[in-house]
């Protein structure tokens, strides 16, 4: 399958009614675990590296991405996640990169809209699709941290949209970054996200909304880890909110913990183990479960 745009495969699911998944991969074996999933359930998938993600593994790390993508028989964007300026945009989009997210949600609505349009100037020259953020939400995503959510106004991103020429929208309804998304109920505003839906006429996209399983969370607790009120997005708002209109929706944290489970507990029952494929191929195999059920619960498999 040829490395193709974010924006066509995204127009696929806005127009069938379902999401893609959008993963984040920091190193071999998550890119490894990330493809696997992909071609077993027949869905196309985001491959996403952060500004983070190049500063671990440079672009090295982003040239494995698109090698996997080029060779698989399923549709891959390989996508620049939350990139904080036009520099950065413009070198992932001359690299190679079929997809980019400029990210200028902390900046006023008027230079938010600027500074998209002037990434969408660049990639869509080169049939690259463009991703942009209205509103932010609350935590930390590499350099972008807020103390608090700013949500969408549906008003303001219709208007948004005409101005930045964007081809997708990530809208803040009330997820958050990270491990511990809720202190009270967990709850997003699926009210808002059905008028930004009427809104805009791009296919929007969901940050902050990994599940945080249960089960993989008690089994890194079991074998050492403190990760103590854990709290995700439910399964059901996830569902919701791809039939009011989500296209895409991003996942880092859950895999990061299946990784993090995985590891503790093969050394945790392999004491004498050091090499380090033996380590690792476990944690590779539990971040594929991960990815296999997101993308059950998106209606995104068999979509390839």
């Amino acid at each position: 399958m040829v490395l193709v745009s974010g924006k066509s495969i995204l127009q696929k699911a806005k127009k069938a009614g379902y999401a893609v998944g959008a993963f984040n991969t920091n190193n071999l074996e998550t890119t490894k675990a990330i493809i696997a999933a992909a071609v077993e359930m027949g869905a196309p998938i985001f491959l996403q590296l952060s500004s983070g993600a190049l500063k671990y593994g440079g672009f090295e790390l982003a040239g494995l991405a698109l090698a996997f993508a080029r060779k698989v028989p399923v549709p891959v964007a390989v996508h620049l996640d939350h990139g904080p300026s036009l520099e950065l945009a413009r070198e992932c989009i001359g690299f190679g990169f079929s997809s980019v997210m400029i990210d200028g949600s902390a900046l006023p609505f008027s230079a938010n809209a600027k500074l998209t349009k002037a990434v969408a100037a660049i990639a869509h020259r080169k049939g690259v699709s463009v991703e942009a953020e209205l509103g932010q939400l609350k935590g930390r995503e590499d350099e972008v941290f807020s103390a608090r959510h700013t949500y969408t106004d549906p008003t303001a991103a219709a208007k948004f949209v005409r101005m930045a020429g964007c081809d997708s929208l990530a809208v803040a309804i009330g997820t958050s970054h990270g491990a511990y998304k809720f202190k009270g109920p967990s709850g997003i505003d699926l009210r808002r996200l059905r008028e930004i839906a009427a809104a805009v006429d791009v296919p929007l996209v969901l940050h902050g909304a990994s599940s945080v399983p249960r089960q993989v969370v008690a089994v890194a607790n079991k074998f050492g880890a403190k990760i103590s009120n854990a709290r995700g997005v439910p399964e059901l708002q996830i569902r919701k909110a791809v039939r009011l209109g989500v296209c895409k929706v991003n996942e880092d944290t859950d895999l990061r913990l299946a990784f993090t489970a995985a590891v503790r507990k093969f050394l945790r029952e392999n004491p004498s183990a050091y090499d380090l494929r033996e380590i690792l191929i476990p944690a590779t195999e539990a971040m594929s479960e991960v990815i296999v059920r997101r993308i059950n619960l998106l209606g995104s498999e068999g979509k390839a």
